[in-house]
Order: C-alpha cells, then structure tokens, then sequence
C-alpha cells in the first residue's frame, strides 16, 4: 500500500524511525512543514498502519542478557493447527525476542537472549523442549553483532 503515501510521509517515516523522541515541532522543522499538518500526517501513518508503535531500544547486556542466540526448530508434524500452538505457546517466553516462520530445511528461527550458555540450557530443556511436537532444536550463539539496526529506509 504504499501507493498512499508521499515523499514527505516517507522523510517523516525516516525521521521516526530514527528517533521516536522526537517531537512534532522538531520533525516540522526538519521537514519544512508547520506543526499542525505534520501532526496530522503523523496521526494518519498510525491510523493507517504504517506507524505501528514507538519503542525503546533498550540494551539488553546492561540488564545482563549476555548470550544472544539464533535457534531454528523444527516440528515433528507441520498442519495448521500444530504451527499455531507452536506459536501460541512459544510467544509466552519472554526470552524470545523474535519469532519467524521460515521456509527450507527448518519451520522456525527464533532469536533469544539470555544471560549465559547455563540459561540457555535450562530454556531449551525445560520451556522449549516442552512444547508439543518439537521434533529438533538447533542454536547458533552470536559471536559478535556486526550491523544491528531496526530501521529500513524508506523512498518514495
């Protein structure tokens, strides 16, 4: 749907994405337009869905979450309804940071954060392990974050 926005929804875009914080008068200014209709469009790219929700990136190794973990799963059985309560129930950890449904030789890739290899243990064999019809479960451990980013860009 991107035929609904223009190339100042998108510089505005780029602008939230970079920084939430900021206020509707320093985006005004940014963008060269005045307060009032910058609001207005802002208020538009959240009702129409482009604007999902302002976050903060939080760092997750000054709260202790060492160990970062790419972990693909694969399921026993692959029907509609054993992919959804996978889901369901994998979505309660809140170790889990990202969900993805994949295609290839996996059904899942999930990326984790714990604090340390012995927590990560402990999730895959007690919580993980738990859930009905997980036939495999494989870990990657992250080494180093080269590119981190959560931003795309977005043209017009």
């Amino acid at each position: 749907m991107m035929d609904k926005i223009d190339k100042m929804d998108a510089r505005i875009l780029n602008i939230l994405q970079r920084d939430a914080s900021l206020g509707v008068k320093e985006i005004a200014a940014e963008i060269g337009l005045s307060v009032s209709p910058t609001f207005e469009r802002i208020k538009r790219l959240r009702k129409e869905g482009y604007i999902e929700r302002y976050v903060v990136l939080v760092n997750r190794e000054k709260l202790g979450k060492h160990l970062l973990v790419m972990c693909t799963v694969t399921l026993k059985q692959q029907s509609l309804e054993t992919l959804k309560n996978f889901e369901v129930a994998v979505k309660q950890f809140s170790e889990v940071l990202e969900i993805m449904c994949i295609a290839g030789n996996h059904d899942y890739l999930l990326k984790i954060a714990v604090k340390d290899v012995e927590d990560y243990h402990l999730f895959v064999m007690q919580q993980l392990s738990s859930i009905p019809n997980v036939a495999n479960v494989s870990s990657s451990f992250v080494l180093k974050e080269i590119k981190k980013e959560t931003a795309f860009e977005v043209k017009i």
